[in-house]
């Protein structure tokens, strides 16, 4: 992986998946003594200003993990030129980017999920991150699972 220093998550709305996976990054980059910039961001402006979901919050915290001083914004036009790396929770949101991004910086944006090993957790078979937004609750359990053990091959492949 070509030398990364700054990752921006995305989601729709910037309050559940994309802050949650900010929140797993930041901790599992200072744990790994990796310095990164970290933000997340959504593809619309729906929600923008306000706080993550509190569900994500209610499960993110069970596992030690900080949402303090987040709140949504939609991603900007700058944001393709200063972020190393985009990482998008589904092809919905991948396309929505691709369709704004500048074609210089087009190889920036990937899947959260896209740089899994196959045979690791998550599997090849589970490409994107699910939304939990409309869900019971238990989906913000499973959105925890897939990033926490999609920001450790990140860190991993980052210091390689």
């Amino acid at each position: 992986m070509k030398q990364v220093s700054s990752v921006l998550f995305v989601c729709m709305g910037n309050i559940c998946r994309s802050p949650t996976a900010e929140a797993v990054l930041r901790m599992k980059a200072k744990q790994s003594g990796l310095e990164l910039e970290i933000d997340s961001a959504g593809t619309l402006a729906y929600h923008q200003g306000e706080s993550p979901d509190p569900r994500s919050v209610a499960a993110g915290e069970r596992r030690g993990f900080s949402f303090k001083g987040m709140k949504a914004r939609q991603v900007i036009d700058e944001d393709f030129a200063h972020f190393d790396l985009i990482l998008a929770a589904d092809v919905q949101n991948i396309r929505e980017l691709q369709s704004r991004c500048p074609e210089q910086y087009l190889d920036k944006i990937k899947l959260m999920l896209s740089h899994c090993e196959e045979g690791e957790e998550p599997s090849a078979q589970v490409l994107e991150v699910p939304d939990p937004y409309y869900g019971k609750g238990d989906g913000f359990e499973r959105v925890l699972d897939l990033l926490e053990s999609s920001c450790e091959q990140l860190i991993r492949q980052i210091k390689c």
